[in-house]
Order: C-alpha cells, then sequence, then structure tokens
C-alpha cells in the first residue's frame, strides 16, 4: 500500500463522512465507504474500528449498512473467523441504481397527489407536476448514466469510465 500523507487521508475520509450524512446516511458509514475507497480491503471490523477510532459496533452495523447498498463486499480469509469486507467493483452503480428506485417510488406518490388533490388546488397541482417532470428527468438522466457506465465496462479492458 502506498505512504499516504496522513492528513490527506483523514481529510478525505471526514469529507466522505459529511457527504454520506447530508446524503442522509450515517456519518461512519461514509468514513467507512471513504477509507475503502483508499484502501481497497479487505479489511477486518477489528481493522476498521481500529483505523477509524470508533467502536466496532458502529463498523459492523455500518458495514451491514453498506453491504445493503451494493458498495461492500463480506469477505473471508481461509482460517480466520472474523468478517472482512472490501469495497465492491464500480460500488456507485448499486448507488446509481437505488436513486432510481427511490425516484420511482416519489414518482409515484406524485402521481397519487395529483390523482387524488381537488382540481381547485390549483397552486399545489402546478407544483406537484413540476416536482414530477424533475423526477421523470432525473431518474432517466441516471438510467443513461447507469448504461453508459456499464457499456464503458463493457468496452474497456479496466472498465474505467473515462471518455
Amino acid at each position: 500500500m502506498p505512504t499516504d500523507p496522513p492528513a490527506a487521508v483523514s481529510v478525505f475520509i471526514e469529507r466522505m463522512g459529511l457527504s454520506a450524512q447530508a446524503d442522509g446516511l450515517p456519518r461512519i458509514a461514509g468514513r467507512m465507504l471513504g477509507w475503502f475507497i483508499l484502501h481497497g480491503g479487505p479489511a477486518s471490523l477489528a481493522d476498521l474500528a481500529e483505523a477509524l477510532e470508533v467502536s466496532r459496533a458502529s463498523v459492523s452495523t455500518n458495514a451491514r449498512v453498506l453491504r445493503d447498498l451494493g458498495v461492500l463486499e463480506a469477505t473471508a480469509r481461509p482460517g480466520d473467523r472474523q468478517d472482512y469486507y472490501r469495497l465492491a467493483d464500480r460500488h456507485y452503480l448499486p448507488m446509481l441504481e437505488g436513486y432510481v428506485e427511490r425516484m420511482a417510488t416519489l414518482r409515484d406518490a406524485l402521481a397519487t397527489a395529483e390523482r387524488d388533490l381537488p382540481d381547485d388546488w390549483r397552486d399545489a397541482q402546478s407544483r406537484l407536476v413540476d416536482m414530477h417532470r424533475f423526477v421523470d428527468t432525473a431518474r432517466d438522466h441516471t438510467r443513461d448514466l447507469i448504461e453508459r457506465l456499464r457499456r464503458d465496462e463493457q468496452g474497456s479492458p479496466e472498465g474505467d469510465g473515462h471518455g
């Protein structure tokens, strides 16, 4: 593993924590994601707790959150009973797919409100229609991004997505 300037590493990890927190995830989940982006893994829960200076219980809980989001993969080492995790390949794809699913749920809620609100609620109806358009556009563009990333992966030996 390359020798990283400690300040740059800790700043990045903290920024990832704040970014995750702003997106509604636990801050420690973001810090863990930052650690895995820099180090890849595999890492045990004990290793992560020590590296991030948090409790093993918090690491365990957030590792499951990140695993369920498709960001981390559980792995093992022969003869070792500890749980290990590593960064999933192209971990951002499941994150984007989850966003598309959440947008579909929001779209359904908007459509129901548009249908069920009385016609004389014109201002509310107008805002609902505007939000509906936004959600459809965001969902469509995110779907296009996912497809582009998948095509880039298939066309590139490294799947780096640049281009």
